[in-house]
């Protein structure tokens, strides 16, 4: 599966849920990690990268 590029524009979402928080990643390893609330465990997210 090709990965998309990232657009240099923004672009606008609307997203409609019950709790917001904003987090910056931290490395691990090869990746990237962002810990959430353990009561958001087998609850669906959605990550929308900000910068």
């Amino acid at each position: 599966m090709a990965r998309k590029k990232a657009s240099a524009e923004p672009t606008r979402f609307e997203v409609v849920g019950h709790e917001l928080i904003e987090k910056v990643v931290k490395r691990s390893g090869n990746s990237g990690r962002v810990y959430l609330p353990p009561d958001w465990i087998g609850k669906r997210v959605k990550i929308i990268r900000l910068e």
